[in-house]
């Protein structure tokens, strides 16, 4: 399983991105699909979500700012982030998560993208 963000970058507060997350070696179609991320010094921290039956939710601290969206066909997920404030600098990662039908999960992490927002 493979889950690899890309779009991050430098940016001035009052910007935009879009991140993306690019999946291989799952049916992305029946897995939750989140965005997270980690500040310098904090713990990571949820950010958004898209359920396998595309229902979103967002951290307060992002919600009004951020859609997130999933296109299965192409295997991929997006974080569109609006009016970027420098609170929302650090690394974001995409996780996939799924619960079988023996209980257990599946969680899946890729190796994150920098967003940095300057003021």
């Amino acid at each position: 399983v493979q889950l690899q963000a890309s779009g991050g970058g430098s940016v001035q507060a009052g910007g935009s991105l879009r991140l993306s997350c690019a999946a291989s070696g799952i049916a992305l179609s029946i897995y939750d699909m989140g965005w997270y991320r980690q500040a310098p010094g904090r713990q990571r921290e949820f950010v958004a979500i898209v359920t396998a039956g595309d229902s979103a939710n967002y951290a307060d601290s992002v919600k009004g700012r951020a859609t997130i969206s999933r296109d299965n066909a192409k295997k991929m997920v997006y974080l569109q982030m609006n009016s970027l404030e420098p609170e929302d600098t650090g690394v974001y990662y995409c996780n996939a998560n799924r619960r079988t039908m023996s209980g257990s999960r599946n969680n899946y992490w890729g190796p994150g993208t920098q967003v940095t927002v300057s003021s």
